[in-house]
């Protein structure tokens, strides 16, 4: 038990250290939200989506990550979008909270192929502390040190670029985050100030030959350190149904894995989620499958989300690779 204990408040104090690092995706960007991954997405489709998360991670494990956030983007003009997204993450006594503004543009490479490719870049703003005022007593520390006084927080800005290739039903993104070093503290060693890492997104939305309202989405999610070259993989299948109105209902699935050991998943999970004229509503659910998976419940997600009908694009490099753009 005292090795499960000490193993738990490893991984919650890692993963304090390295909010800033990487903010769990999850399956956010499942939610019919690819703009969560990339600033490229920004303005593809006819509508302003709105998506607001709410992620709890080992539930039942005290004072374990805490996430909300919301994301918006649209078109400003037939080839160009912009998107805004916010956070706030609590993890144990690490608060963390950020902005991102998005921009995107996007061309044709040939319209009679339908290839398109996107050109994104982002602007963040992040604010790490230690709240200092949750500290509590307990057995082995019944004293507070008195130095640790004043607000233990830094803020810190960066950048994210991007590109998209569409080609059809087919996508790929590349991305790379946290361009810049981070500023740190000259009298800390263990802060890490390289915090670049790249994504690989890629995936093809299938129709059915049977029916013409079903869709079949598999994709690949692909993300790597730049600092130690930790890498991590998530492949996740959607089913989508539509009706006559365009309203549609979606089920599926992902698997994720360090990319050393893909039979020995970190999380699986199953995700559901519905429109009904401009609300959109999705849930999912993964499945710890560490050492942790006797101590908590999982990790769960909420998404809510608006789809305001902005008008039809006069380019094609707008357009979605699925129906649920248009709606």
């Amino acid at each position: 038990m005292k090795k499960i204990a000490l193993y738990i408040l490893f991984l919650v104090v890692a993963n304090g250290s390295a909010q800033e690092l990487n903010l769990p995706v999850f399956t956010q960007y499942l939610a019919d939200n690819n703009f969560v991954i990339s600033p490229t997405y920004a303005g593809i489709g006819d509508n302003l989506k709105i998506r607001a998360n709410g992620l709890t991670q080992w539930v039942g494990i005290k004072d374990a990550p805490d996430n909300q956030s919301i994301y918006a983007d649209f078109r400003i003009s037939d080839r160009s979008g912009i998107g805004i997204s916010a956070y706030n993450d609590k993890n144990g006594n690490t608060r963390q909270k950020g902005v991102k503004f998005s921009f995107a543009h996007h061309i044709t490479l040939d319209y009679k192929t339908k290839q398109f490719l996107s050109f994104g870049l982002s602007y963040n703003i992040n604010n790490f502390r230690i709240a200092i005022e949750d500290f509590n007593t307990s057995y082995d520390t019944p004293i507070i040190d008195p130095y640790i006084t004043g607000d233990k927080g830094q803020s810190n800005n960066n950048f994210d670029a991007g590109l998209l290739y569409r080609w059809k039903a087919f996508y790929l993104s590349f991305n790379a985050n946290n361009i810049l070093k981070k500023d740190i503290d000259d009298y800390i060693n263990v802060e890490p100030s390289l915090l670049l890492n790249y994504q690989i997104y890629s995936g093809v939305v299938i129709k059915s030959k049977q029916n013409k309202d079903v869709e079949l989405e598999p994709s690949v999610f692909y993300q790597m350190f730049s600092s130690d070259k930790r890498s991590s993989t998530d492949i996740s299948f959607k089913y989508r149904k539509f009706n006559r109105k365009g309203d549609y209902y979606f089920l599926g699935g992902s698997y994720r894995f360090l990319n050393d050991q893909f039979l020995k998943p970190l999380n699986i999970g199953p995700m559901a989620g519905i429109t009904f004229n401009q609300f959109f509503f999705a849930y999912s659910y993964q499945v710890t499958m560490n050492d942790l998976a006797a101590y908590n419940s999982g990790t769960h997600m909420v998404t809510i989300g608006l789809d305001f009908l902005q008008g039809a694009s006069n380019c094609a490099c707008t357009k979605g690779t699925s129906q649920s753009y248009y709606r």
